[in-house]
């Protein structure tokens, strides 16, 4: 059964599915609807929950180990995949089909990926898993959803936002929900349960909106590594989330990895620009980024941003803002770098 996202919370509040796929390259959308999933299970009385993270692809003979056994805690377990690259691989493939052949009881299998291309939602494995599961797939907010969104938020916490503090605020933070969350948290600790207008979101929000993600990204793309490092600085100096930073540079570089894997099979560039919701006025940014680029440094910039999650995580030593900063110097290689001191 698919669902939209607004539809989950009603979906859980009548019974529990056997298996949810929650997938999308939207962080705070994908990690929320993923914790009312476990949050429901909770309380129906998965009280045992078995996490299983799909690192190098040798993982899979767990999910079916767990399928076959017996908590002894509880009668009923929850089966926490995780799948960040969406594709589970021929190993992947006949273990997810599998267990949609014979999904165990008292068993709850919730599987977060990352975004599934056409191509994946084609496959046997997901064909499989749509007969039976629950599917959610995520999408980043624009436009009136956006504002939708934000206004709904805002009203959980008694927060009413006048209509041009809405379209202010939609404007500061579109294309990022983390950064968006964190002003709303920001307004609601200044101004509490009252009704904003736009002055105080201009005011508020603004400062932060000098050094944003969207400023980092461009001067990134473009190669300009001593803005960028001032303006990392900047970010980190006002308090924004080392994750909110890291995802902004992972999801750029694997879009420009995705297009150039996909140029040099034949694409039409302005197809694939529109594709990946490339608008005009960043069009030169990522074909100054693509053509300075190559494949294998935008690997390693995909692998230093995993190398930073894992600081975050506190799975690997070292400091996640000296990990970014050295992302921007590898976003800026082959623009004639010049030495710089963060």
């Amino acid at each position: 059964m698919r669902l939209k996202l607004d539809q989950l919370t009603a979906a859980l509040q009548k019974e529990l599915a056997p298996v949810y796929l929650v997938s999308g390259d939207e962080p705070l959308q994908l990690g929320e609807a993923a914790d009312d999933i476990r949050r429901a299970a909770r309380t129906a009385g998965y009280a045992t929950r078995e996490v299983i993270a799909i690192d190098n692809g040798n993982e899979w003979p767990q999910l079916t180990l767990e399928a076959e056994s017996l908590s002894i805690f509880s009668d009923k377990k929850l089966i926490d995949l995780r799948l960040p690259s969406g594709k589970p691989g021929l190993e992947g493939s006949k273990a997810l089909s599998a267990y949609c052949q014979r999904p165990p009881e008292d068993t709850v299998l919730l599987i977060t990926s990352g975004k599934l291309d056409s191509a994946a939602q084609k496959s046997q494995w997901f064909q499989a898993l749509d007969k039976i599961a629950t599917v959610i797939l995520v999408w980043p907010l624009q436009g009136p959803e956006l504002l939708h969104w934000l206004q709904r938020r805002a009203e959980r916490k008694g927060m009413h936002l006048e209509a041009d503090a809405l379209k202010s605020l939609a404007v500061r933070v579109e294309g990022n929900l983390l950064a968006a969350a964190q002003e709303l948290e920001k307004l609601y600790i200044l101004h509490g349960a009252n009704r904003i207008n736009k002055a105080m979101v201009e005011g508020d929000v603004a400062d932060s909106a000098r050094f944003d993600v969207f400023k980092l990204m461009d001067a990134l793309l473009s190669g300009k590594v001593n803005r960028s490092i001032k303006i990392l600085a900047g970010l980190k100096a006002e308090g924004v989330a080392a994750p909110v930073v890291l995802w902004a540079i992972s999801r750029e570089a694997r879009t420009l990895v995705s297009i150039k894997t996909e140029l040099k099979r034949g694409g039409n560039p302005e197809v694939l620009y529109k594709k990946y919701q490339i608008w005009d006025k960043r069009k030169q940014l990522v074909h100054e980024a693509l053509q300075r680029l190559k494949s294998k440094e935008l690997q390693g910039i995909l692998q230093a941003s995993a190398n930073v999650d894992c600081q975050i995580k506190g799975q690997m030593a070292g400091d996640e803002w000296e990990g970014l900063f050295r992302i921007c110097l590898l976003f800026s290689k082959g623009s004639g770098i010049q030495a710089v001191k963060y």
